[in-house]
């Protein structure tokens, strides 16, 4: 028995303390003029692509993220180096124990399932040190839709892993929404914006406050409870 588990970035494993929005809302003013591009984007549990196409269309900018995506993407990661710097961020309760676990026990297997743009996830997983856990996942360069951003990871880690043991972690009603789409397991952690009841109410197979008891919760989703 292969264990598949499949991390969201923000709000589950990490919060960059706004980095990554400072970074997005300089870099749209930069290209088009615009301060708060984004200002009336819902970001909760979209892709970043999404997020991007969204902030075009309501400010009216045309050619979309086909014409705009490569200059954003350049200007994006450039200032998201430096502002994860400035803010204060931190790791999520229980990591990276519950990942050094995890990653130690048998016939586990970690990737990504994030919304975040492929380097951006690169950067972010790098500055607070857990980047060497994740070999593989989906990204948010990939669709507007997030549900393909986790079939993509599926494709990528899972390997031949049966569906029961293909578990999405994340802190949002589109991750469980995104899991079940593809017929695997949801998982909720209540760091984010919603709580252990949205969660379960959304699908969520299970659901955690956090995984601050990161001994139990790797037991739990290694399939060894």
């Amino acid at each position: 028995m292969t264990r598949v588990l499949l991390f969201d970035i923000d709000q589950t494993l990490l919060y960059t303390g706004g980095a990554g929005n400072v970074a997005f809302n300089i870099a749209f003013e930069g290209m088009f003029g615009i301060r708060d591009g984004f200002g009336k984007v819902e970001y909760s549990g979209r892709t970043d692509l999404f997020i991007l196409h969204e902030a075009l269309r309501q400010n009216d900018i045309e050619g979309g993220v086909e014409s705009h995506l490569g200059e954003f993407l350049l200007r994006y990661y450039e200032l998201l180096r430096r502002t994860i710097r400035e803010k204060d961020g931190y790791l999520m309760p229980g990591f990276p124990q519950l990942l050094v676990a995890l990653s130690q026990a048998p016939n586990v297997r970690l990737g990504l399932a994030t919304g975040n743009f492929s380097e951006a996830a690169r950067i972010k997983l790098e500055h607070y040190g857990i980047g060497g856990f994740f070999a593989a996942g989906g990204f948010g360069e990939e669709s507007l839709d997030r549900s393909d951003v986790i079939r993509s990871a599926i494709e990528r880690v899972a390997n031949g892993a049966v569906p029961e043991d293909i578990l999405i972690i994340g802190d949002t009603p589109k991750d469980i929404a995104a899991a079940l789409d593809n017929g695997v397991v949801g998982v909720g952690v209540a760091t984010g914006s919603y709580g252990v009841d949205e969660l379960r109410a959304c699908g969520a197979h299970m659901a955690f406050e956090d995984f601050s008891d990161w001994k139990s919760a790797a037991a739990t989703l290694a399939g060894q409870a």
